[in-house]
């Protein structure tokens, strides 16, 4: 039940690491002499991949609940963990379904799905006869599935239903197939609430015992509190985590598998976060793991015996099992090169899963049996007809800004590029704000690059992953200091000689879309064109209209950003809409017609009065998305749309 760091504006982002040095040194292509040609891919073969994820393993060790979206829309489907065919258990033609969890002891499965990308989702149980119950089905209530009790009676969720500002948390027992039940939320299963928010929380893990639930009061985007709530004395004062002095900021990890500890994060005394372990009944915290980079995961199996810990080293996942009878690392067989990530343990702590990615090979899903560590391929998700020679491998690069402050990046060059033959590039923006470009499959990416164009993914200050300091330079400074990192990362791309300089586009996704049009608004000759994807261009009807759900997040985002009320002239003059009349450069916008958190008055906004520049601009609205995409056919279509745009106007 953690809430992430930033999420609002966060967009979806689709992990071998490689490291560069900085300034103006040019990443080398290799020892060979001329490049080999490289097969051109349309976008259609090329976004033909599958995106898949699961971690739920059935009571009976014989298959992961799996989500695919090979039909080009998300659906739920059962896979046998020997690796033979799966089967499908949904079929979704419209709305993406996600799967949650199967259930404990039989075949009944939960999952998720909204409309039309409205983020109002809605927790299901398909049960053994094939029938569905909404188990919350108030339909401008928002529920998420928070995970199954210990002993396994239990199922909770959280929710909006009482007031749309705060989620609360509820218990519902698990029956048997087919039984009845208090019919309270028309189905056979009784809902209950467990804990009333009132204090707007964010809620994070329960306890096994099913006596704490940890929540986290946010003060600031650079400061918050842990607190542990007695869901069996909720009279008494929650029990304070993290009582510190100036800005500090944790996130909720995991219990131990007997309730005793409690694990979080904190970036105290350190530019990274670190574990503390917080003895329940002693009320004292002590240091429980400390890496080189933010842990940004720390969980145990489910009686304890195993420990997944995860940070984000420079833009990849270093991942570390360990067994905790022993305190050493579990000896796992050979593993394809690439992030190991989504990390999950059968409840008889027998099998894990979890998911490799790379740069050119899309995330594939993976069994190992502990006992006899024999490793077994679930999926194959890059499309037959796409060979992987012809893919492109970021290297991380650095470079500097205006400050001389050094910006990390990560470079795509096509094959065929060359100093005999330099290629149009892109600088690629990614969400958040707070967000980060990591290492990993996207085909967007490697669309763009196989198709001639260089694409730095610029990790901007004010990016996660690279300590705290670098994460707080944006603050109140947005559109003015990380757009000036981009700008010179257009600069740096100058610097290589396999790069046409004068050809330069800038794109970008929700706050990377809000960056593209204030580069072309606020910097109007720095690039040939821009690309905005979900992006903010009105500041004030932005903070404005937040969801109600975000309403334990407001002070943060209020924070970074600034005050709608207060701020507003300063709201007003970094948002790009206010100055669209110094727009000079070609403009394409892109917009979900269900869009929660940029509305679409905006973009319409936008493009309208770019139009009266008499401008190019093209403008595509997807009436079945909201902030992202979900369907494979409008993510083709999009890439279509970027690659004529480009043509047109850069290359």
């Amino acid at each position: 039940m953690n809430a992430s760091r930033r999420p609002w504006l966060a967009c979806l982002a689709l992990l071998a690491w490689t490291s560069q040095g900085c300034g103006t040194v040019e990443p080398q292509a290799g020892a060979g002499a001329a490049p080999e040609p490289t097969r051109v891919y349309d976008a259609q073969t090329l976004f033909n991949t599958l995106t898949v994820f699961g971690t739920s393993i059935s009571h009976d060790d014989s298959r992961l609940l799996l989500t695919s979206d090979e039909s080009g829309v998300f659906n739920v489907y059962s896979q046998p963990l020997d690796g033979s065919p799966r089967t499908a258990l949904t079929s979704s033609t419209d709305n993406p379904i996600f799967g949650l969890a199967w259930f404990p002891e039989d075949d009944r499965f939960l999952y998720s799905r909204d409309q039309g990308g409205n983020e109002i989702t809605h927790v299901h149980v398909r049960e053994l006869d094939g029938g569905d119950v909404d188990l919350m089905p108030e339909e401008s209530a928002r529920s998420i599935f928070a995970g199954f009790s210990h002993d396994l009676r239990s199922m909770y969720l959280t929710s909006n239903a009482r007031d749309p500002r705060f989620m609360d948390l509820y218990v519902c027992p698990i029956q048997a197939a087919g039984t009845g039940g208090i019919v309270a939320s028309g189905g056979p299963y009784e809902v209950r609430l467990l804990y009333q928010n009132d204090d707007g929380y964010s809620l994070g893990p329960v306890s096994n015992d099913g006596r704490w639930l940890s929540v986290q009061r946010t003060l600031s985007n650079a400061d918050d509190d842990l607190y542990l709530i007695d869901l069996m004395h909720q009279e008494a004062e929650p029990l304070h985590v993290t009582p510190h002095q100036g800005p500090i900021s944790h996130s909720a990890m995991d219990f131990s598998a007997d309730s005793r500890n409690f694990f979080y994060t904190s970036d105290e005394g350190s530019e990274f976060q670190r574990v503390l372990d917080f003895d329940i009944e002693q009320r004292t915290s002590e240091l429980a793991y400390q890496g080189q980079w933010d842990v940004i995961a720390y969980r145990f199996s489910y009686n304890g015996r195993y420990l997944s810990i995860a940070e984000n080293a420079d833009a990849s996942t270093e991942l570390t099992v360990l067994d905790t009878r022993t305190g050493q690392p579990v000896a796992l067989p050979e593993i394809p090169d690439g992030d190991v990530t989504n990390v999950a343990f059968s409840r008889s702590e027998s099998l894990m899963t979890f998911g490799v990615n790379g740069d050119t090979s899309p995330t594939n899903l993976y069994v190992v049996d502990l006992p006899t560590r024999q490793l077994t391929r679930l999926t194959d998700t890059l499309n037959p007809a796409v060979d992987r020679e012809d893919l492109v491998e970021g290297q991380i690069v650095r470079y500097f800004s205006f400050d001389q402050l050094e910006i990390p990046a990560i470079l795509f060059r096509p094959k065929d590029a060359s100093r005999a033959r330099p290629v149009p590039a892109v600088v690629f923006v990614h969400g958040g704000p707070g967000g980060q470009t990591r290492k990993g499959y996207r085909a967007d990416i490697q669309f763009l690059a196989n198709h001639g164009y260089a694409v730095l993914a610029v990790n901007n200050r004010g990016s996660s992953g690279y300590g705290k300091t670098f994460f707080h330079l944006d603050d109140r400074r947005h559109g003015e200091d990380d757009l000036s990192d981009c700008i010179h990362g257009r600069r740096y791309l100058e610097t290589l000689s396999w790069v046409d300089g004068d050809r330069v586009a800038i794109m970008g996704g929700s706050y990377g879309g809000y960056l593209v049009a204030a580069a072309l608004a606020f910097a109007p000759e720095a690039f040939g064109a821009g690309i905005d994807i979900f992006g903010v261009t009105n500041w004030q009807r932005t903070l404005e209209s937040i969801p109600s759900w975000w309403t334990a997040e407001r002070e943060a985002l209020y924070a970074e950003l600034g005050d709608p009320e207060a701020d507003r002239e300063r709201l007003r003059r970094i948002s790009p809409l206010f100055h669209a009349k110094q727009i000079v450069k070609p403009l394409m916008v892109v917009q979900g017609q269900n869009d929660p958190r940029v509305l679409k008055v905006e973009s319409d906004e936008l493009v309208a009065a770019v139009r009266a520049n008499d401008v190019p601009v093209e403008y595509l609205v997807f009436p079945d998305e909201g902030h992202g995409f979900r369907n494979r056919k409008n993510r083709i279509a999009a890439a279509e749309g970027y690659l004529r745009f480009l043509e047109a106007h850069l290359k």
